[in-house]
C-alpha cells in the first residue's frame, strides 16, 4: 500500500443478481488479480470485479476505480436461493480447517515464504506463532486485510470485526502455548511417528496433536526441498496396515499440499524450468507419472516436451500415484489449472512451441482426466488458454515474416487444429480464411516453381486438412472451395485430365489416374476433380478397358474402389 492510500478489494458475487461481497482488501494489484481470476477458474464465484481505492486527502474517502471485471451475474437466478455469507471461525478449532489455512497463506504469504513456513506449521509451532507475534506491523495486516470483507459480508463495523479475530487470535495462540508447557504435543524425537499416531487414533484432538509432532519434525529444514524429504520420510515409516495409518498420511498431506502451492516450494522440488511451459510439463509428469509415461511412450510430441523428475520429485510421484495422497495431487492440479488460465506465456519467444507444448499438455492432462482433475475443469482451462492463441500478436508472432503464403496456411491449420472452444476454433478459420481467400495465395501457387500436377496434390492435402482441423462444416466448406476453383484453374491450364485421357498409355493406367484426380487424392474437389470423373466416366464405358480390366485381376479391386469413391459404380 502506498502509506495507506491506496489498496485493492476483491469482490464477489455467488449468485447470479445478489448484492457485490467484499472478499478480500489487500495492498498488492497482482494478489487481488490473482485471486479474483481463481476464484472464477474453480467456480467459487459467478462474478468478480476487483477494485483500486485511492484515499483522497481533502475528503478523507476512498475513491474507487474498477480496474477487473469477470462474469455476467446482474440478472438474479429467481430458481435459486440467496446464498449464506460463510461461516466465521469462532473457536481455535475452526482455524485448523482447509479453508481457514487457505486464507491464512494467503493474507501471511510474504511473511511466511520469509520464514519458509506454511500454515500448517504456523497453527503448530509455538515458535513460529511468538516470531509472528514480535514481527508487529505483519499480524495486524492480516487481520485488516480479512476484517474488512467480513465486516461488509455481514453488515457490521469493521472494528468490530478486527475485535473479534484478535479475541480469536489470542484464545487460539493460548490454547497452543499451554498444551506445549504441559507437554502433551507429539514430539516425535522421543517417539516414533507410527507410535505416535497409533496412540492417538481414537483422541478428538488428533489431527491438531499430531499435527504439532509433525511440524516440529520439519521446522529446522533449510529450505522446501528439505521439508519434502522430511515429510517422505515420516510417510515411508508406514507400513500397508496400521491402525493409525489414515490419520498419519492426512496429517503429512496437509503441510506437503501447501509447500506444492507455493511458488518456490514446487521450484525446489522439480528444479527450474526454463519457461512457464516446461514447469508446467514438470508438474504434469510429478502428479501422473504412470499415466504420461504411457503416453510418452506412444506419443512422440508429449515425450518432446516432457522434462526427466529429479530423484525427490520421482520420490514424490510414486506417493502421488496412490489414493492416499489424493489431496496432494490435487494441491498440483489446481496450480496447474491457476497458470493455464493465467496470461503468461508458455513458451516466451516462440511461438510455435507455444503450440506444441500446450498440445502436449492437453493430451497429458485429458488422459490423466478423472485422477488428477475433472474433465470439464481441464477443458475450461485450455478453452481460456487458446484464446491466447488466436489474439492477433500471437498469430503475427507466429507466421513470423519469412513463411510462403502456402507456408502460412499449413501453420495456421495446424493452430486451428491446437485450439479448443467453438469461439476460438472460429476465430483461428478466421484467419486461416484470411490468407486462403487472398490474392496473395492464389498467385503464389499459381506461379509457383512446381509442377501442375504437385500444385495439384498439394492443394488437394491441404483441402483435406482443412476439413480435419475442427471447424465446423459452414466455415471449412467455403475454404474447400476456394481450394477446389484454384486448383481448377491450374489444371485447366496445364489441361491435365485431357491429356491424362489421351495419353499413350494402358487403359487401366489411364483410369486409375483420372479417379485418383476426380476422388481428391491428386487434386482438390471442384472443376479439376469433376472434369476427371466425367473423363473417367467415358473411358470405364469403353469395352477395351473393361478387357483390360478383366485381363489384370491384380489390380481389379484397386480400380473397384476408386469407382465407388468417385461415385461412378453403375
Amino acid at each position: 500500500m502506498n502509506d495507506g492510500r491506496v489498496h485493492f478489494e476483491v469482490y464477489i458475487r455467488k449468485i447470479p443478481g445478489t448484492p457485490w461481497i467484499l472478499d478480500l482488501a489487500t495492498e498488492t494489484r497482482a494478489t487481488a488479480l490473482a485471486l479474483a481470476n481463481e476464484m472464477m477458474t474453480e467456480g467459487r464465484a459467478v462474478a468478480v470485479k476487483v477494485t483500486k481505492e485511492t484515499l483522497d486527502e481533502a475528503t478523507r474517502e476512498y475513491r474507487a476505480v474498477i480496474i477487473m471485471r469477470q462474469g455476467a451475474a446482474d440478472v438474479a437466478a429467481k430458481s435459486k436461493p440467496q446464498g449464506e455469507v460463510q461461516p466465521l471461525c469462532v473457536t481455535p478449532q475452526d482455524l485448523y480447517t482447509v479453508h481457514a489455512r487457505e486464507r491464512i497463506g494467503r493474507v501471511l504469504e510474504e511473511w511466511l515464504e520469509r520464514h519458509y513456513a506454511t500454515p500448517f506449521e504456523l497453527l503448530h509451532r509455538p515458535d513460529l506463532v511468538e516470531k509472528l507475534e514480535a514481527s508487529g506491523n505483519d499480524l495486524q495486516h492480516a487481520i485488516q486485510k480479512i476484517a474488512i470483507p467480513e465486516a461488509h459480508a455481514r453488515n457490521i463495523s469493521t472494528h468490530e470485526m478486527i475485535r473479534a479475530f484478535h479475541a480469536l487470535i489470542e484464545r487460539s495462540v493460548a490454547r497452543l502455548m499451554k498444551d506445549h508447557n504441559r507437554g502433551v504435543l507429539v514430539d516425535l524425537s522421543s517417539e516414533s511417528f507410527a507410535a505416535a499416531a497409533d496412540r492417538l487414533s481414537g483422541d478428538p484432538e488428533r489431527g491438531y496433536l499430531l499435527g504439532a509432532g509433525v511440524a516440529a519434525a520439519i521446522a529446522g529444514a533449510a529450505s522446501w526441498g528439505e521439508k519434502v524429504t522430511q515429510l517422505l520420510d515420516l510417510a515411508d515409516e508406514w507400513p500397508e496396515q496400521g491402525r493409525g495409518r489414515e490419520l498419519a498420511l492426512h496429517t503429512v498431506q496437509q503441510p506437503l499440499a501447501e509447500i506444492l502451492e507455493v511458488k518456490p516450494g514446487i521450484g525446489e522440488i522439480l528444479g527450474r524450468g526454463q519457461d512457464l511451459g516446461e514447469n508446467l510439463a514438470a508438474m504434469t509428469r510429478l502428479a501422473a507419472y504412470d499415466t504420461v509415461a504411457k503416453l510418452i511412450r506412444v506419443e512422440k510430441s508429449v515425450a518432446k516436451v516432457m522434462p526427466e523428475l529429479s530423484p525427490l520429485a520421482m520420490r514424490l510421484a510414486v506417493w502421488l500415484e496412490s489414493e492416499t495422497f489424493q489431496d496432494t495431487r490435487a494441491a498440483i492440479g489446481r496450480r496447474i489449472l491457476r497458470e493455464l488460465t493465467g496470461q503468461r506465456r508458455l513458451r516466451p519467444g516462440d511461438a510455435a512451441g507455444e503450440i506444441d507444448m500446450l498440445r502436449a499438455l492437453g493430451m497429458a492432462l485429458t488422459a490423466s482426466a478423472g485422477k488428477l482433475l475433472p474433465l470439464e475443469e481441464v477443458q475450461a482451462a485450455f478453452i481460456a488458454r487458446s484464446r491466447m492463441l488466436v489474439t492477433g500478436d500471437f498469430v503475427e508472432a507466429y507466421l513470423g515474416q519469412d513463411m510462403t503464403p502456402k507456408q502460412e496456411v499449413e501453420a495456421l491449420i495446424w493452430l486451428t487444429e491446437n485450439t479448443i472452444g467453438a469461439a476460438n476454433k472460429r476465430q483461428a478459420g478466421g484467419w486461416l480464411k484470411a490468407v486462403i481467400t487472398s490474392l496473395r495465395f492464389e498467385k503464389d501457387v499459381a506461379m509457383g516453381n512446381e509442377s501442375p500436377a504437385a500444385k495439384l496434390a498439394s492443394l488437394a492435402g491441404l483441402q483435406r486438412s482443412v476439413a480435419r482441423c475442427g471447424l465446423v462444416a459452414e466455415d471449412f466448406h467455403p475454404l474447400q472451395e476456394k481450394l477446389g476453383e484454384i486448383g481448377g484453374e491450374i489444371e485447366l491450364r496445364a489441361k491435365i485430365t485431357q491429356g491424362v485421357a489421351r495419353a499413350d498409355a494402358p487403359a487401366v493406367h489411364r483410369l486409375t489416374v483420372l479417379l485418383k484426380l476426380a476422388v481428391g487424392e491428386s487434386a482438390p474437389l471442384g472443376p479439376a476433380a469433376d472434369r476427371a470423373r466425367a473423363e473417367a466416366l467415358k473411358l470405364v464405358k469403353q469395352d477395351t478397358t473393361r478387357a483390360a480390366l478383366a485381363a489384370a485381376p491384380d489390380q481389379v479391386e484397386q480400380v473397384r474402389a476408386l469407382i465407388q469413391k468417385a461415385g461412378l459404380a453403375a
